[in-house]
């Protein structure tokens, strides 16, 4: 009985990181924000991991998974946004954009959990994927923009927009999940792994590390339109 409960334990432990992220969040905390939300995707991807090793898959499970993926991949990043946004726009309604992250985030997975055509690959951008994309880009910006700029305000929440579109939409996107180590079956995501090993390694050697999971995300989403053009030919 104990061993059928590790899986869900490091579920929790994914929705606790993601309340911490919030917290930091909320103290301008950024890198912050950043650790916690990598701790939650560490064990977004354990216990999924865990579930396969014990056979402990249930329908609780599933669920929490969803909720905590709500808070640590969409509220956070959303409270992230907003910190961001209200820190150059308060005292207007702009910042609130930001909550169309985790709305979104939310319509993703439900209808994520009711469609039986992802059981291989996705039709929209993952959640995980869009989280990781903001706790690595808005703390790059903050870091590395010396001064204000409404063209930085424009970018953000046209990305914001952007996103939250992309969650929600018909486009199939390649999963990471490796059937097997054959490279005709997995082309594609061993592309993806070593294109995203030469960006750490890279961004880590120019001090910019903290970009390097934004420009992965973002070279996942070209990949994945590439292959959708490449796919239909």
């Amino acid at each position: 009985m104990i061993l059928k409960n590790i899986p869900n334990t490091i579920t929790c432990l994914n929705l606790l990181s993601g309340c911490m992220a919030c917290v930091m969040a909320f103290q301008y905390n950024y890198t912050g924000v950043f650790i916690f939300v990598g701790l939650a995707a560490v064990f977004d991807f354990l216990d999924g991991l865990a579930a396969r090793a014990l056979h402990a898959y249930s329908d609780l499970g599933k669920e929490l998974d969803s909720l905590s993926d709500v808070v640590s991949f969409g509220v956070a990043p959303g409270c992230l946004v907003y910190s961001f946004l209200a820190s150059y726009a308060d005292g207007t309604g702009l910042p609130f954009i930001a909550f169309l992250l985790p709305i979104f985030a939310a319509l993703r997975l439900a209808k994520f959990n009711i469609d039986t055509r992802q059981t291989s690959s996705f039709l929209g951008l993952p959640v995980p994927s869009m989280g990781l994309f903001w706790v690595s880009f808005i703390p790059s910006i903050y870091l590395f923009t010396q001064s204000y700029s409404p063209l930085t305000l424009v970018i953000v929440v046209a990305l914001v927009i952007v996103f939250s579109a992309l969650m929600v939409s018909e486009i199939p996107m390649f999963s990471l999940k490796f059937k097997s180590l054959k490279w005709k079956d997995n082309a594609w995501s061993f592309s993806l792994v070593g294109i995203s090993a030469l960006i750490l390694i890279l961004f880590a050697v120019w001090h910019i590390f903290i970009l390097s999971l934004a420009a992965i995300i973002v070279v996942y989403i070209g990949m994945s339109l590439i292959k959708v053009v490449i796919d239909k030919k």
